[in-house]
């Protein structure tokens, strides 16, 4: 009898020929399974699963940014913030004397300006801290090591405090405080007085509530394809920290800074305007500044990076048993006449890459 009968030939295989390589998964590719049962998205929007792939990339890139990128790109950051501090403050002041609009009310409007200053980091281009801790999601895919990521954090938090500070320095210099009477400047002084009074433990979970909203802001960019999608995005969730009294670390280098450039410079005129003094805001100095500073800074961090970072990666980037699979049921082994015999692959083929294994990574088994 021929063996040839019994035993089917094996395919041919190339020598110079190496394993397929494994396609990278791309942001714009079609929703999976997974994706799909987590809710339908919009149509031409990201759905949630290729948002956690596009946070990893964008952690990626930011990772690999040259130095004096970021922080020319931070000090833009904190300047766009600083303006929608601004903003904000203007919006929430009314003249001396004159009765402005119900706290709710302002509160809101107070939100909505500040959301100029997110827009422009967003569309326009920058980094900002308090949206960078996402970048533990990349970390923890094992894209990027912990000194790449703590290196980016330093210089955008270097830069950000650099271009804050000079616009509340610009800002104080040229007047502006003393718009609407007066008005202006009292509100900005207020704003610090608040800040300036908080407890650790206060800042602390002010801070940590106000970055959940921050980074669910730009975590919701993600989905959008359009500058206008992206713009719709970022107003309600930062209108909303804004006007519930949360406590974002590189608004408040613009906040304080200006109020205790305004409580130094401003002439007796300005103090007779607003019918009060610089001792009735004891909480406005440099001292308070860097004791505020601190609590929200790691406030932001918690719920940033832990919290909206953390629990998408866990939910969305973490390894899963493919769709439809009974836990309960082992795969068979094949049999040792019939398995196929594995071969190493050609040396010129290999693949030479080699990434750190994260806690979401898939950790590849030995064959």
């Amino acid at each position: 009898m021929s063996t040839s009968s019994t035993i089917p030939a094996r395919p041919a295989v190339s020598p110079a020929a190496g394993p397929p390589p494994e396609a990278e998964p791309s942001s714009e590719a079609e929703p999976s399974s997974g994706a799909q049962s987590a809710g339908a998205s919009a149509p031409g929007s990201l759905p949630p699963q290729q948002m956690a792939l596009k946070a990893v990339a964008v952690g990626v890139a930011k990772a690999g940014s040259p130095p004096l990128t970021t922080f020319v790109l931070a000090v833009l950051a904190g300047g766009f913030i600083a303006f929608g501090a601004l903003f904000a403050t203007i919006a929430s002041s009314t003249a001396p004397g004159s009765v402005g609009l119900p706290y709710g009310v302002t509160k809101v409007f107070m939100g909505l300006a500040f959301s100029v200053g997110l827009i422009l980091v967003v569309v326009g281009g920058a980094e900002l801290f308090t949206s960078n801790v996402l970048l533990v999601m990349a970390w923890a895919q094992g894209r990027i090591s912990g000194a790449r990521v703590l290196r980016n954090w330093a210089i955008v938090y270097a830069g950000n405090l650099a271009g804050a500070v000079s616009v509340a320095g610009l800002v104080a210099v040229s007047g502006e405080y003393r718009s609407g009477g007066g008005g202006v400047g009292l509100a900005a002084l207020k704003i610090a007085e608040g800040k300036g009074e908080l407890g650790f433990g206060e800042a602390l979970v002010l801070g940590v509530l106000c970055n959940v909203l921050v980074c669910l802001a730009v975590w919701l960019t993600y989905s959008a394809r359009t500058t206008a999608d992206r713009i719709m995005a970022v107003i309600p969730p930062v209108t909303a920290f804004v006007a519930a009294g949360f406590e974002h670390s590189v608004a408040n280098m613009f906040f304080l800074p200006v109020a205790t450039l305004v409580k130094a410079l401003a002439p007796e005129s300005f103090w007779t305007s607003i019918g009060a003094g610089p001792e009735q805001f004891a909480h406005v100095s440099w001292t308070a500044f860097a004791h505020n500073l601190l609590p929200v800074t790691i406030g932001n961090l918690v719920g940033g990076a832990v919290i909206v970072g953390g629990l998408y990666g866990l939910a969305y980037l973490r390894p899963t048993r493919s769709a439809g699979a009974d836990p309960h049921i082992r795969p068979r082994t094949a049999h040792p006449t019939t398995a196929s015999v594995r071969r190493p692959s050609h040396p010129a083929t290999a693949s030479t890459i080699r990434t750190r294994p994260g806690p979401f990574s898939a950790r590849s088994t030995p064959a």
